[in-house]
């Protein structure tokens, strides 16, 4: 009969550096983005968890499954981190669209949207074009592009991570409720 009480520790240790990556990855997306209360927090609850995890597999060195149970843990808290970071979609891009068509349309159609849009008038390698660019929520950018890719499928575009934005025009959503969090819970999260 299998003794399962052989894998409590593994599992734990493997539990822990799935937390510890999956929390570290989303510590250097936020040192990417500037954003210096966020880091600094996670950064901490990082190195926390990792000291014990660590502590764990060298306390257990006689026990190889405590070995694969930390390098399986660092491989999945990888591929959480970056799915956590595609479902939270932060940031903001800037979106360039050079193209050898009126852009007139695409142009109407991104403000019918309430994105807000810049035209320059340009010259590439084949002749005139027109770049129009938009700054967008990194959660909008599938819907600037599918407007782009209806009314200009031809066209060159091109997306830009933005480190910080101020004064543009945004689409207007509603705000989520952070009544219910504490006030340095709620400052914490609108950092983000």
């Amino acid at each position: 009969m299998f003794d399962w009480s052989a894998l409590q520790i593994p599992l734990v240790i493997f539990a822990a550096e799935v937390c510890v990556v999956t929390v570290s990855t989303m510590r250097i997306i936020a040192i990417a983005r500037g954003q210096t209360i966020l880091a600094p927090v996670l950064g901490f609850f990082e190195i926390t968890i990792w000291l014990f995890a660590i502590g764990q597999t060298m306390q257990n060195l006689n026990n190889i499954a405590c070995f694969f149970a930390f390098a399986l843990g660092f491989t999945l808290g990888n591929f959480l981190g970056m799915q956590i970071e595609k479902m939270l979609a932060l940031g903001t891009m800037v979106v360039r669209v050079v193209t050898h068509r009126d852009a007139t349309e695409l142009i109407d159609c991104l403000r019918s949207a309430s994105y807000g849009v810049t035209c320059v008038d340009g010259h590439g390698a084949t002749g005139p074009v027109q770049i129009v660019m938009t700054v967008v929520k990194r959660k909008q950018l599938s819907a600037v592009v599918a407007l782009i890719e209806a009314h200009h499928p031809q066209a060159f575009y091109a997306v830009d991570e933005v480190q910080s934005a101020a004064a543009g025009i945004f689409p207007v959503r509603a705000k989520r409720r952070l009544a219910v969090l504490p006030s340095a819970l709620r400052s914490l999260f609108s950092a983000w």
